[in-house]
């Protein structure tokens, strides 16, 4: 059995050393707890020292990180991404429809307020246009050739795997370009006020990628920025084509009642979790009830859903629903048909 050791314990000597000091001459150095951290010895309640706090040079390795996007691993890092991707098309394409319709509240200056941010600051988009050419045109002529026929969303150069599969990656380049190309056709107040609302929210995405998110270099936080903002851009363009193209198509003197054009050329889809919360029911689940009545807010769209229907189903008038899959199948299909050549003009004959 080995013989008990002679003098102090290992820590006594440290603490005594911490007072004696390094030469006869020289003063011994006041004693603190900071000393002790420094050489690693336990405090009095017997728990090892706390490690020191990294400087503002030194890099932040644990428990400093602010949002999933600061993370270094694959799986936070991802979530993050995918979050802000829905929130960003949540705010752009739910809030900003609703806005245009003015279908958020019952003020009209509220409304205009709504409708500025949502779209000016949230899309990158004019307000002015983009509430004309939806509301007035495309829900006033839904279906008309030339008109409301959504032929906007038509690029007959471009293939139809290129269209249907790559080019939607654009469409967070392509909307301020087309935006900017449509403030010719407003005021200059109007023109400035969505300039000035387009810098700012375009620069405030950058700016959070920066400096909260913790992105190194601008490059990466503009390759994050086109990421976020084109992760749900291919359901985006497929449902703005899907629920009409392919649909009856009438003349502008010879277009139907308003009943029989929304019954005809209106489509729903089937409901989807993420696409009703970030496009909302009144583009996915209930757009023929959105086009019967487009003031209506997105709850009120899906409460009646089955009125609308069981109305339409008795007084004979179709009422279209199919698939994303199979919409996807017909266009990818009868692409030519669909997106390329003109659409055939139907004439309803013994109900105008």
């Amino acid at each position: 059995m080995a013989a008990p050791r002679n003098g102090p314990p290992r820590q006594i000597i440290a603490i005594a050393n911490l007072h004696s000091p390094s030469s006869p001459s020289s003063p011994a150095p006041p004693f603190s707890k900071s000393l002790l951290h420094s050489t690693g010895v336990r405090c009095r309640t017997g728990w090892p020292a706390a490690p020191k706090r990294p400087t503002s040079g030194e890099p932040l390795r644990r428990g400093w990180r602010f949002l999933c996007l600061r993370s270094a691993q694959a799986i936070p890092f991802l979530v993050g991404v995918l979050t802000l991707g829905v929130v960003h098309h949540t705010l752009t394409v739910k809030g900003s429809h609703l806005a245009s319709h003015n279908a958020l509240t019952e003020s009209k200056s509220w409304g205009k307020v709504w409708a500025i941010f949502f779209i000016e600051l949230c899309s990158a988009f004019t307000a002015e246009q983009a509430t004309y050419n939806h509301v007035k045109i495309h829900h006033g002529y839904t279906n008309v050739i030339g008109l409301g026929d959504s032929s906007t969303w038509k690029l007959p150069f471009l293939n139809r795997y290129i269209y249907m599969f790559i080019a939607p990656l654009a469409v967070p380049i392509i909307t301020p370009l087309v935006a900017l190309d449509l403030l010719r056709n407003v005021e200059w107040k109007a023109a400035l006020r969505t300039l000035c609302c387009m810098f700012l929210g375009l620069y405030c995405h950058y700016w959070l990628l920066l400096h909260v998110s913790g992105f190194q270099s601008p490059w990466s936080a503009l390759l994050c920025m086109l990421l976020t903002r084109s992760l749900l851009a291919h359901p985006y363009i497929h449902v703005n084509i899907f629920q009409h193209i392919g649909l009856p198509m009438f003349t502008a003197d010879r277009k139907p009642k308003r009943i029989h054009l929304m019954s005809l050329g209106v489509l729903n889809l089937p409901r989807n979790a993420l696409l009703d919360w970030s496009f909302g029911h009144s583009l996915i689940s209930c757009h023929v009830e959105h086009h019967l009545f487009p003031s209506l807010s997105d709850n009120m769209c899906l409460k009646i859903k089955p009125i609308v229907s069981q109305y339409l189903k008795q007084k004979k008038l179709p009422y279209n629903e199919d698939t994303y899959a199979s919409r996807l199948r017909l266009f990818l299909q009868r692409y030519e048909e669909l997106m390329v050549h003109a659409p055939p003009i139907t004439e309803l004959v013994g109900i105008q």
